[in-house]
């Protein structure tokens, strides 16, 4: 997947700071931490999104996939980081996420809800895909080179599914809209957000 193409998948409206990756690289063991909770929360997401709309056969069916991914991702980390002498961390709380989630729209009709949820998490994906790329192409340790490139084909691929699933619970205009506000959302959060050396977002 070239870098032109995931740029046109994914449509941020704001690229990363070029400093991320260089002080993520000088700081790979919090960035393998914090990516292994990220793992860990985006299956927790799946499952809860299970729990909440069970009634959605083909989110149920969808969601059961990536959870299963998601946590492989999660058990892929964790060796990266066995494999270098380092352990699981504690989990730190995500600006990044707990602002994009303050946008989820409550109240509103059950359908426009699960849209909300659906390209949140969308958008997370999206971002993740974004960063995969900047260390698979960046960084020195070539292990985690193609590391980050198969998990960053995976994210742009759940970008793209979750992007699919609003659209089967709501009109594609109507889901079109409310991504391009999001998009514009997101780009105001990384925008605000220091780079740090210990996240993944």
């Amino acid at each position: 997947m070239s870098t032109s193409s995931t740029k046109t998948i994914l449509r941020l409206e704001l690229p990363t700071d070029p400093r991320w990756v260089n002080i993520a690289e000088k700081n790979i063991e919090e960035i393998l931490v914090d990516h292994a909770y990220c793992e860990q929360k985006a299956a927790t997401s799946g499952i809860s999104l299970i729990v909440k709309y069970p009634d959605k056969e083909k989110l149920v069916e969808e969601m059961t996939d990536l959870v299963a991914e998601e946590w492989s991702h999660f058990e892929r980390v964790l060796a990266e980081l066995k494999k270098r002498g380092y352990s699981l961390g504690r989990n730190r709380p995500d600006e990044y996420v707990v602002e994009l989630t303050k946008h989820i729209r409550k109240g509103d009709k059950r359908e426009r809800q699960l849209m909300d949820h659906l390209l949140v998490n969308a958008l997370i994906e999206a971002r993740s895909c974004e960063r995969f790329k900047l260390l698979w192409k960046n960084i020195a340790d070539e292990g985690l080179q193609q590391f980050y490139y198969e998990l960053m084909v995976s994210e742009a691929g759940h970008y793209v599914s979750f992007v699919k699933l609003a659209k089967e619970y709501m009109p594609a205009d109507v889901v079109d809209a409310r991504l391009k506000e999001l998009l514009a959302i997101e780009a105001d959060i990384i925008r605000n957000l220091k780079p740090r050396h210990d996240r993944m977002h």
